[in-house]
């Protein structure tokens, strides 16, 4: 007998949630459900889903900026269900790491349609890097979105985390400058070379010992960056 799917829900109207819940399980496959981005992490990194769905306006986060931190560690395929139905609000949840919008109010028989469509295309493994990232002194907890460096909590600005978490989980890997934009930023950043440049000074001061001599965050020139354990 095949294991069943395992698909994970997160999504705060409890009426859509069930919704959608039983057409998943009505179709066989094993339904998990979290109804805000914390919770939704942390079931993703614990029972690694083959499909994430995600609604957009969650209580604690937006999820456009949980779909940027959950593609650092995570290639797992990720469905999209929202009310935003606008042009603008698609392009940002595609450019930011989605791979299937659905807009509200949506049927079953469609929604079910991206589903199978998505897993067909799924890559494997779905979790590519562990949650956790460790280098030199720093540990990064990538489902609680926290840093530390010997056990105490190092403070970064959200861009700074992203951009930080991004490079650590492709160690030796060159990034170009615009490849970095538009992975921190989006793709309306992906010419403002100076956005990244003050960020990797900032970035650098906090993780350095000496950030005029950088051990971790190196600069290849007239390149971009490649990240050093």
């Amino acid at each position: 007998m095949n294991t069943p799917e395992s698909i994970l829900l997160v999504e705060d109207d409890p009426q859509i949630r069930e919704f959608v819940s039983i057409a998943l399980e009505g179709e066989g496959y094993e339904v998990h459900e979290a109804c805000t981005a914390s919770h939704g992490a942390a079931q993703a990194a614990s029972i690694r889903p083959a499909l994430l769905i995600l609604d957009l306006g969650l209580p604690d986060r937006d999820g456009q900026s949980f779909i940027q931190d959950f593609r650092t560690w995570s290639s797992t395929p990720i469905l999209v269900l929202s009310a935003r139905t606008q042009e603008n609000e698609k392009v940002k949840a595609l450019d930011a790491g989605a791979d299937d919008f659905l807009s509200k109010p949506f049927g079953v028989s469609e929604l079910l349609a991206r589903v199978r469509a998505l897993l067909r295309r799924r890559q494997q493994p779905a979790l590519d890097t562990a949650p956790i990232i460790q280098f030199g002194d720093f540990r990064i907890d990538c489902v609680r979105r926290i840093v530390t460096r010997r056990g105490k909590p190092l403070h970064l600005t959200q861009i700074e985390y992203r951009l930080l978490v991004f490079l650590a989980a492709n160690p030796g890997r060159v990034f170009t400058h615009r490849q970095l934009l538009f992975q921190v930023w989006g793709s309306h950043a992906v010419e403002n070379h100076q956005y990244l440049r003050v960020y990797v000074g900032h970035l650098r001061q906090k993780i350095e010992a000496n950030p005029a001599q950088p051990e971790h965050i190196l600069t290849e020139i007239g390149v971009g960056y490649r990240f050093q354990p």
